[in-house]
């Protein structure tokens, strides 16, 4: 197996979930590939014929705004870029490799398909193995009724908490006056 250009978590971390599917933004992409994002982007158009909508797609100004905030936590006016990124889906991302031709980019690319791999391992695994959970579930009785919940939650998606609308105002306790 080849070295490692760029750490697993590194890509990991850059590949993000967005209308559904997981997703690579063209500045990553750019990044690791160590070409310019405009260089890049315009490598895409000069063949876009080879990325259909469902290969790649322009985010919208609040999906960038949202992608934005939980990488940087806030935006600052004119920090960021004008223009809005394009999201590349996993196929978009294989199709990068016939378009962009430097050893790096080949070499990155590959690490990249490895990841969006592992993955779908892993997320396949989850559900693997709460399927074999809820079949040993029908088969014994009440008495592990409770081992079976808490390793259920043990290998549940979290929720993600609910965005509170307004502001909360704090009740005044009775040992202070009010004025």
């Amino acid at each position: 197996m080849s070295k490692e250009i760029v750490p697993q978590e590194v890509l990991a971390s850059k590949i993000v979930f967005i209308r559904g599917q997981k997703a690579m933004l063209d500045r990553d992409l750019s990044a690791l590939y160590g070409v310019e994002t405009k260089m890049l982007n315009r490598a895409v158009r000069r063949n876009i014929e080879r990325f259909p909508g469902d290969f790649m797609f322009r985010l919208t100004r609040q999906e960038y705004a949202e992608i934005l905030r939980c990488q940087f936590g806030t935006l600052r006016h004119g920090q960021h870029s004008k223009y809005l990124s394009f999201a590349f889906s996993e196929n978009g991302v294989a199709m990068l490799s016939s378009v962009l031709k430097s050893r790096r980019a080949i070499e990155v690319n590959i690490q990249i398909m490895r990841t969006f791999t592992k993955i779908r391992q892993l997320l396949s695994t989850h559900a693997d193995l709460r399927r074999k959970l809820e079949e040993m579930e029908k088969k014994y009785d009440y008495q592990f009724k409770i081992v079976f919940d808490t390793i259920k939650s043990l290998i549940a998606e979290p929720e993600k908490p609910k965005k509170r609308i307004g502001f909360l105002v704090e009740e005044k306790s009775a040992g202070h006056a009010a004025f």
